[in-house]
């Protein structure tokens, strides 16, 4: 498997991308779940998380996973892209959106058989064991059918983003109020917003996301 989990920033975007796909990056086909970030439908971050990564030069294609009406459609998507980036928004309406109709099985398998995947954020998140501890973070109101809380378990840890607490959402108390509650019950990856954490063949590990 080979994962890249930003916290948002893309600078390690580029040489993870080259690393996995033989294209140049005009030719990059990156499939642009987009689902976490239906509830701020207009929000400026939105608009900037896509545009920055538009402007490393790939070519993007939306996939709301929300729209597919069953698995196979999802996995015909998956299809036509040689990347994987999965957006940031709520964790919460992200993975109820994945499981609706099975696409979580799917982006599963399309993992694990080695399709490149880059999360920003909530996307970080849903590749863990459990979504829990980003209660503190994500309001899980906003996703009210979803009972379970297990992520895809892509990876053994649960990723905490914005751990430098820089954002005004996500200040320094709240992420020491989350590492207090949860720390002893899962395994939890602090990730500031100039890292990501590097899943590949060998131990996961931080490098410099600017």
């Amino acid at each position: 498997m080979n994962l890249l989990l930003l916290s948002p920033g893309v600078g390690a975007v580029p040489d993870f991308i080259a690393e996995h796909v033989a294209h140049p990056a005009p030719a990059v086909r990156i499939g642009y779940l987009n689902d976490a970030a239906s509830p701020y439908a207009g929000a400026e971050f939105v608009a900037a998380e896509r545009a920055q990564l538009s402007d490393l030069g790939y070519v993007l294609t939306d996939i709301t996973a929300a729209d597919f009406g069953d698995a196979g459609a999802f996995a015909s998507a998956l299809d036509g892209v040689d990347v994987l980036y999965v957006a940031g928004g709520n964790t919460f309406v992200l993975l109820a959106a994945l499981r609706r109709h099975g696409a979580d099985a799917v982006l599963v398998d399309r993992v694990r058989a080695g399709l490149p995947y880059i999360g920003s954020s909530a996307g970080s998140v849903i590749t863990g064991p459990s979504i829990e501890p980003i209660s503190l973070m994500d309001d899980p109101s906003a996703a009210p059918d979803l009972a379970d809380r297990s992520g895809l378990g892509l990876v053994e840890t649960v990723v905490i983003p914005h751990a430098d607490g820089a954002l005004p959402p996500y200040p320094p108390a709240l992420i020491a109020q989350l590492k207090d509650t949860y720390g002893s019950d899962y395994p939890l990856t602090c990730v500031n917003d100039d890292q990501a954490l590097l899943v590949e063949s060998e131990t996961p590990r931080l490098i410099s996301s600017p």
